[in-house]
């Protein structure tokens, strides 16, 4: 089997052991499912992840995608990978059985996803906007519609994608010129340019239910004039048959830096005057439809970026224990020394470090996000499943932009870890950087997703979600004292924690004085600073239930002892590493946040006084 591409022990300790996801269990959501169901779950997506898609995606970047005759070919090792992943039901993973779905916990499925996307994130899009278009029919479709479209896109017999960005319109959707007419049998006359679509055309799929953001005649101009609209790529007929073709097509696709196996399409609506299309939801309404698609792929993009991080760091680290360069630091003046493996040197160890810092960090909250879900979905208090959901919120900018620009970090460590190696193609190193950077980018770059968290997410509720993350936190570090060798690490997060607080109102007053333009311009370092405390508060919760666990191995609530353990013992090991690495994360990196924090409350106005012709 190749190389894994993820970390399956802090997999299920951050499931099991931190987030105690068993307690999930014994709700009434999730009845009859047990941890060995779950177990046998993250083990076949392991297996799917290496034997099927992890050896195809080198193949799909050197091949990539093929636009012939107006229409684009995939690479084609794809084909069987995804009649694989079909059968596997995968698709539906943690949806609800009454739709076709599996009724797994969203946690859990993340886990699955992180492997998968690990593996062969370019693939992964295809079954992605299966799922995700499908999603907005099951949310906001008629029962006829849902009956009509969501079998076949949940089993992924036919695909999805999702057409917002025009050449003209992309971060400003408001100002998108794509038209509905009514037409007097109830459908819509589409018209229109769309690029940028993910899968806007594609051959593994018999069709493509595309949903499509337009402007019905008449209606107001922005956001607030927007409608959405189901536009199959071949019209479905009222008994499930189908019909013509549509008139949508794709007229090219782009050469990109990276993902080259997921096609990028520019889309044609109505050339020939003969696009139709049937409303979804009500009129006008589109944007809070497609708000919908956009968070689940935001937070499936945060996800994206992580995994390659993680198949990145694991393949640094393997590469530093085989390629042997250079003496011991101890042994330099001696000629006669042996040399030794890169990991014995202390730089290599310290990106090595970082690296799994940010990785076991991404991934914990990630998978918190999950755990909210699925805490959200089995809550019966209603209180308590809207407070899930606004910490959903919160995060969810948070998840997007600091995963993909902390994994771009780690992808860039990866690549020095092999030196010149990396920078060739004989190492996967190379094609994990370049298929990470377009995570920043795409479903909303990353400064929006910073001022979507200063402008809207700070504030919701009179900021009682952001403060329950306050809450917690301080929580975390109180409990963490109770272990030995942590209360140094408490001390550091609780003032870290403290200083962010008065940050984050600093910030928000700001925002709402005639100091707006200056304060967001902060809004992208307040972003960064907003991941790196959550990621200190995640590494301590880590290191106090791993100090929990070695107190059971050795029977001594002693540091010494630990490290003692974790000479001869593999889980003492792991556990004592996991202590480590926030010894690391909260005493390196988050001295630099703090730093941070004092340049954004410092306010300096500069980005905004500076005169526009100095850009040039």
């Amino acid at each position: 089997m190749a190389q894994d591409v993820s970390d399956r022990k802090d997999m299920e300790f951050v499931l099991y052991d931190v987030l105690d996801i068993e307690t999930l269990l014994k709700t009434l959501k999730f009845d009859g499912i047990t941890r060995k169901t779950l177990d046998m779950l993250i083990t076949e997506a392991r297996n799917l992840a290496l034997k099927e898609l992890l050896p195809i995606n080198a193949i799909g970047d050197q091949q990539g995608c093929r636009y012939e005759n107006g229409s684009v070919r995939v690479p084609e090792a794809f084909h069987r990978a995804f009649q694989k992943y079909r059968e596997g039901d995968w698709i539906t993973l943690a949806d609800d059985p009454e739709v076709g779905g599996q009724g797994m916990p969203v946690s859990v499925s993340l886990a699955v996803a992180e492997y998968f996307n690990a593996a062969n994130c370019s693939f992964c899009m295809y079954p992605g906007l299966c799922h995700g278009a499908g999603k907005l029919i099951e949310i906001f479709g008629t029962e006829e519609q849902k009956k009509l479209y969501l079998p076949n896109m949940y089993s992924g017999k036919w695909g999805g994608s999702m057409l917002l960005t025009e050449p003209n319109a992309g971060s400003d959707v408001g100002a998108l010129t794509t038209t509905a007419v009514p037409n007097p049998d109830g459908t819509y006359s589409i018209s229109g340019n769309k690029i940028f679509i993910t899968a806007g055309d594609q051959d593994l799929t018999e069709n493509i239910i595309h949903p499509v953001l337009a402007r019905i005649e008449g209606a107001p101009a922005g956001t607030a004039g927007i409608s959405l609209f189901i536009v199959p790529k071949i019209w479905v007929n009222p008994d499930g048959s189908l019909g013509e073709p549509n008139d949508i097509v794709c007229t090219g696709i782009e050469e990109k830096m990276g993902i080259h196996g997921s096609a990028t399409c520019s889309m044609s609506l109505g050339a020939k005057g003969k696009c139709r299309g049937v409303l979804l939801g009500e009129k006008n309404k589109g944007m809070r439809v497609m708000f919908h698609l956009m968070n689940e792929a935001r937070l499936g993009v945060g996800l994206q970026a992580f995994a390659m991080a993680s198949a990145a760091y694991r393949h640094a680290a393997q590469y530093a224990r085989e390629r042997v360069q250079g003496r011991s630091l101890l042994s330099m003046m001696d000629p006669a020394a042996p040399a030794v493996t890169i990991v014995h040197h202390p730089d290599v160890r310290r990106m090595l470090l970082s690296m799994k810092a940010f990785v076991e960090g991404m991934r914990t909250l990630i998978y918190y996000v999950g755990y909210c879900f699925d805490r959200k979905a089995s809550e019966t208090d209603p209180q308590l499943a809207d407070l899930y959901n606004g910490m959903i919120e919160v995060l969810t900018p948070v998840v997007k932009a600091y995963c993909s620009e902390r994994a771009f970090d780690v992808c860039t460590q990866a690549v020095q870890v092999h030196g010149g190696y990396g920078y060739t193609r004989e190492y996967p190193v190379e094609q994990l950087l370049r298929d990470c950077k377009i995570t920043s980018i795409y479903e909303g770059t990353n400064g929006i997703q910073a001022m979507d968290l200063l402008g809207r997410k700070l504030g919701m509720k009179k900021g009682a979600y952001f403060m329950r993350f306050i809450s917690e936190m301080q929580k975390t570090a109180q409990e963490a004292k109770a272990y030995a060798g942590l209360s140094d690490l408490c001390e550091r997060v609780d003032k870290a924690v403290n200083r962010f607080a008065e940050t984050a109102m600093n910030l928000g007053l700001s925002a709402m004085s005639e100091k707006v333009q200056t304060a967001f311009a902060f809004a992208h370092p307040f972003l960064m600073v907003t991941g790196d405390i959550l990621l200190a508060w995640f590494h301590l919760w880590r290191a106090k239930t791993a100090a929990a666990k070695l107190e059971q191995i050795t029977g001594k609530p002693d540091e010494q002892a630990w490290k003692s353990a974790a000479e001869t013992s593999k889980p003492a090991a792991q556990a004592y590493g996991i202590i480590q690495t926030a010894h690391y994360f909260i005493r390196t990196e988050i001295p630099i946040t703090l730093g941070r924090m004092e340049a954004i409350n410092d306010g300096c106005p500069a980005a905004v006084e500076i005169p526009e012709a100095a850009f040039i």
